[in-house]
């Protein structure tokens, strides 16, 4: 073929090598951007601390996730996001009625105009809200179609906590048998290796 082909998407890459999907790809990059900026906060980002405290921390986060449109790159964006990012923690587990009364709330409070769009050799995927909304608000919308998709398909069980006691991060899970329990593998990890401690105590 000539000429570059176009990006794949995360959830994309993952579907051209064989692996089957839960959710279509673009609400599987959404759930895990939406992990990702919960998973900055303190008590659940690698540090320890607030991971998205910064402008530059934000920049970096929105980078990795190849985020296009409207950047105004001020506090008051930040102040936004980091808004977001509570209500997604807020909701992420709540029972399936609970989080669709909160999802329609999203909805209610937003602006969408879904449509197909291709950038930055991306292929064609889902922008649902104009690229000129302020970043929070786009934000807010794709992570609200996303949980759409969760709700329908009666997968809300795969939007978990971690089970670290330590931990306030969250997942999505989605693997083939929704078997997981750690936000990270340094989570299971150090949970693993704790109750080997205890039970070496224990025979002791």
């Amino acid at each position: 073929m000539g000429g570059d082909a176009p990006l794949l998407s995360r959830a994309y890459d993952r579907l051209s090598q064989g692996v089957n999907l839960h959710f279509a790809p673009d609400t599987e990059d959404v759930l895990e951007f939406n992990v990702a900026l919960v998973n900055t906060g303190a008590g659940a980002s690698r540090s320890g601390g607030d991971e998205l405290s910064t402008r530059a921390e934000l920049t970096a986060l929105l980078d990795s996730f190849a985020f296009s449109g409207r950047f105004d790159r001020d506090d008051a964006e930040l102040a936004s996001v980091q808004g977001v990012r509570a209500e997604l923690r807020r909701i992420w587990t709540l029972e399936r009625d609970l989080l669709a009364a909160e999802v329609n709330r999203m909805l209610a409070d937003s602006v969408s105009s879904p449509r197909l769009v291709r950038h930055d050799a991306l292929d064609w995927h889902l922008h649902a809200t104009s690229d000129d909304a302020p970043l929070a608000d786009r934000i807010r919308v794709e992570s609200a179609l996303a949980l759409v998709d969760v709700i329908r398909t009666d997968e809300t069980g795969r939007l978990r906590a971690c089970a670290a006691e330590d931990c306030d991060g969250v997942f999505v899970d989605l693997s083939r048998n929704g078997s997981k329990r750690f936000c990270s593998v340094r989570c299971g990890n150090r949970v693993n290796m704790i109750a080997f401690r205890e039970r070496r105590a224990d025979v002791d």
